[in-house]
């Protein structure tokens, strides 16, 4: 039984050790920009999206530039990332930049939402993208959003069976 505890013990400090890696070789987000993510997690949570918002507002430890991980990754078109399972998400610069308002963010913030669940990509953008009506954001009033083009392309390439509907604009099955 020793040597398991042993073995145990030693599997804990090493995902621990990775975890701290992870956190202190990535910034912390500025006043402005925490201000910004906490108005972006209420929306979540006013719009009834209790366990996302539950999620974000107690596990999550946000960060403003990317960890050593993450470094090694290309990305395109990101606003934000999740290190599943260490609940770690980066806020990128165009975060804070491209939304039109705290909504937008809120729904850059509930799929990343479903990152730190264990969910893909496509599940990530499939539930925001069904949701958006719940959440304020609809078409009528982020239309001309670079951000609402954005994740509508995404959307359209990760979950392509609510693009099916060839009598709606842009094929869009989901109207809001």
């Amino acid at each position: 039984m020793t040597r398991a505890a042993v073995c145990a013990g030693v599997c804990l400090a090493m995902l621990l050790g990775f975890y701290v890696s992870l956190i202190t070789s990535a910034k912390k987000l500025t006043t402005d920009e925490k201000a910004a993510v906490r108005r972006a997690v209420a929306v979540i949570e006013e719009t009834g999206f209790n366990k996302e918002a539950m999620l974000l507002n107690t596990i999550t430890a946000f960060r403003g530039t990317d960890n050593w991980l993450n470094a090694s990754v290309a990305k395109e078109n990101a606003y934000a990332a999740t290190n599943f399972p260490f609940e770690i998400m980066t806020v990128y610069p165009d975060f804070f930049t491209y939304p039109k308002d705290e909504v937008e963010r809120a729904a850059i913030l509930l799929h990343e939402s479903k990152h730190l669940e264990g969910k893909d990509e496509h599940d990530a953008y499939a539930f925001v993208w069904e949701n958006k009506s719940r959440l304020g954001w609809t078409r009528e009033r982020y239309s001309l959003s670079p951000v609402w083009d954005n994740v509508r392309g995404q959307t359209r390439e990760a979950a392509p069976e609510l693009f099916t509907c060839p009598d709606k604009e842009f094929d869009d099955c989901i109207v809001d």
